[in-house]
């Protein structure tokens, strides 16, 4: 699809809410508000707002545990308070506050998540088999991590997919760690996307922190697959600015990364490059850039305030979600 300049603004709107919620669930974290724990999208938004923008509803989604998929969820429709609510374990949450981490929004196709590395693979393969049978043309975007790439069910998960050429697009977003382990001390090739030709999927590699050309790679994958031409694979080389999950040492192997290297990284935020992009070609302005942010900022406000408020589940909600008579 051709972008319009409101399909732009959209896309740079949906990374600074993206950025802002992450930031808003650190502090809440910091704060004893979240009730789990989190792993920062903070160097990946491009990548998930590129690749959720602009598909169907009833397109389902595996969103990637950065950011515990929030940027793919607000791209694709999806509520930041309920998954605010959701991980501050409040009745009004998307799970109704009991999911913590494994957040879900079946209206909008994310029908949930594991925290076991790798269930991606299986989960989405099933998911892509009744979007098949469905026969209603929908996809099934299945995102995953670099460290994610070494679980065997990758392997199951495309030869079934290609073999039965089912709507699926893998998408991994290869930030270089998979926690505190370098990608190159456990894979042998540059590319994790060369995994796939072994099992005759159409795989590329784009730059992560560039938006548009994640959307484009996305948008032409996902065309394929609604004409029924099978899966394909998406590897996108992205930065990591944060630590694995707040609060954990930030290190490689037992070494902490350094500041100059945190920097170098930051100096490719997909937000700032995006926005001068953005105001060069005259989308934006600067007024219109002060706005988005302060209208991020206040919506924000009122969601921590609205979680804040809202009340715990009942337990007794169990006997409903849980166990059965």
């Amino acid at each position: 699809m051709k972008l319009k300049n409101d399909d732009l603004i959209f896309m740079y709107k949906t990374m600074v809410r993206t950025r802002k919620l992450d930031e808003i669930t650190i502090k809440g974290l910091q704060e004893g508000k979240v009730l789990a724990f989190y792993h920062s999208s903070q160097g990946s938004e491009a990548l998930a707002v590129g690749a959720a923008s602009f598909l169907r509803p009833d397109d389902y989604l595996w969103a990637h545990h950065r950011g515990h998929g929030i940027g793919y969820i607000l791209a694709k429709g999806g509520s930041g308070r309920d998954f605010l609510a959701e991980h501050y374990g409040k009745a009004t949450g998307s799970c109704l506050g009991v999911s913590g981490f494994h957040f879900a929004d079946p209206e909008n196709g994310a029908l949930g998540a594991a925290g076991t590395i790798g269930s991606v693979f299986p989960m989405s393969l099933g998911w892509g088999l009744a979007a098949k049978k469905h026969g209603r043309q929908q996809v099934t975007i299945a995102c995953f991590g670099d460290g994610g790439s070494n679980r065997g069910t990758l392997h199951e998960a495309f030869n079934l997919s290609s073999v039965w050429k089912l709507p699926i697009v893998w998408i991994c977003d290869n930030n270089g760690m998979a926690q505190y382990t370098p990608i190159t001390d456990a894979y042998a090739k540059d590319d994790i996307a060369d995994l796939a030709t072994g099992y005759d999927i159409p795989a590329v590699v784009v730059d992560g922190m560039d938006i548009i050309a994640v959307h484009e790679a996305v948008q032409a994958a996902v065309e394929k697959a609604r004409a029924g031409e099978g899966p394909s694979m998406i590897e996108a080389k992205t930065k990591r600015f944060r630590e694995h999950s707040i609060g954990s040492p930030d290190v490689v192997h037992n070494q902490p990364r350094t500041d100059e290297e945190i920097a170098e990284m930051k100096k490719l935020d997909p937000i700032i490059t995006f926005k001068a992009k953005l105001l060069e070609q005259g989308v934006l302005t600067k007024a219109d850039v002060e706005k988005i942010n302060n209208d991020a900022e206040a919506e924000m406000a009122e969601m921590d305030q609205f979680c804040v408020d809202s009340q715990i589940p009942d337990p007794s909600i169990l006997n409903t979600l849980v166990y059965a008579e």
